[in-house]
């Protein structure tokens, strides 16, 4: 993402680390986040609000400079060649989009970019001061995690949201997970504290995936949608999301290992299915997976 240098270096009530290169004018903006690395398995969360933005044409306003948050030598900038001549360094900034959703209602702004590596209490700060400077009055965050669940069926959905009803209100299940945390729940609970509504939305993606869940992007994609209440076109991630089905597919028809543990994951999905799968066994087999797309990738 460009770190682009004539961007003021400060707005009047804002932190020195953000950076605008306009200040449009909000109608009670809606905040969609969603971060690249530990949260986001299979590129699925990143890749939903990516399409979200394109499908609701947000153009980037403004950035949290990246130099107090991010371990360079982790998240390197890369060089680019610009019309075949001029080199251009663009840094793994956050960025923030504006769109609007409608002619009299309100707006959304994108976050994206990547987990931040440092300093995370100054980094929630400055993006809940923003967002509450922006008039941000609700926040909708994605994630996806790596879960034994196989790539044929629908993909599991789960969240949270300090509004009391809305899970159920969509069909969603309640996150019931307890340990280690990336910077979507820590923002999240931040943002929460700070009086904004917060909706956390999460995809379960397979395993023995493989590199981008497109289907599982597509999920959130569309879960996002509907609780923002808008109409999103999804056409070319529904294209990637069939192209991902046709590719898993033959994943699994190449390799016996993974055949055997897709084929374990369905007897446990299967409430019908007799005898129970242990543990043990799907640790190994899991290890041999991950060997073996390590190899593939």
């Amino acid at each position: 993402m460009a770190r682009v240098r004539f961007w003021h270096r400060r707005s009047s009530g804002f932190s020195r680390s953000v950076r605008f290169m306009r200040r449009p004018p909000l109608r009670r903006p809606v905040l969609l986040a969603a971060f690249e690395g530990w949260n986001d398995a299979g590129d699925a969360a990143s890749t939903a609000a990516s399409a979200l933005a394109e499908s609701f044409r947000a153009v980037p306003f403004a950035e949290v400079d990246p130099e107090e948050f991010f371990d360079f030598t982790q998240a390197r900038p890369e060089v680019s060649i610009v019309e075949g001549e001029t080199r251009r360094i663009s840094w793994p900034a956050t960025t923030l989009s504006i769109a609007t959703l409608r002619a009299e209602d309100e707006d959304l702004i994108v976050l994206r970019g990547p987990e931040p590596h440092l300093h995370w209490q100054t980094y929630c700060d400055t993006v809940v001061e923003l967002a509450k400077g922006l008039g941000v009055r609700r926040a909708v965050m994605l994630g996806a995690y790596l879960s034994e669940v196989t790539h044929s069926r629908p993909v599991p959905l789960s969240g949270s949201s300090t509004l009391e009803g809305l899970l159920q209100r969509y069909g969603l299940a309640s996150t019931r997970y307890e340990g280690p945390t990336g910077i979507v729940g820590v923002l999240g609970e931040e943002l929460g504290q700070a009086g904004i509504e917060t909706t956390s939305l999460w995809a379960s993606v397979p395993a023995y995936s493989l590199p981008v869940s497109a289907k599982a992007a597509l999920a959130l994609a569309r879960a996002a949608a509907l609780v923002l209440d808008r109409q999103a076109v999804l056409d070319d991630l529904e294209e990637q999301a069939r192209e991902y089905e046709r590719r898993m597919d033959e994943l699994v028809e190449e390799d016996e290992n993974v055949a055997a543990y897709v084929a374990r994951l369905e007897e446990m999905e299967d409430p019908s299915a007799e005898g129970a799968v242990s543990d043990g066994g799907l640790e190994g087999l899991a290890e041999e997976i991950e060997r073996y797309l390590r190899g593939k990738r």
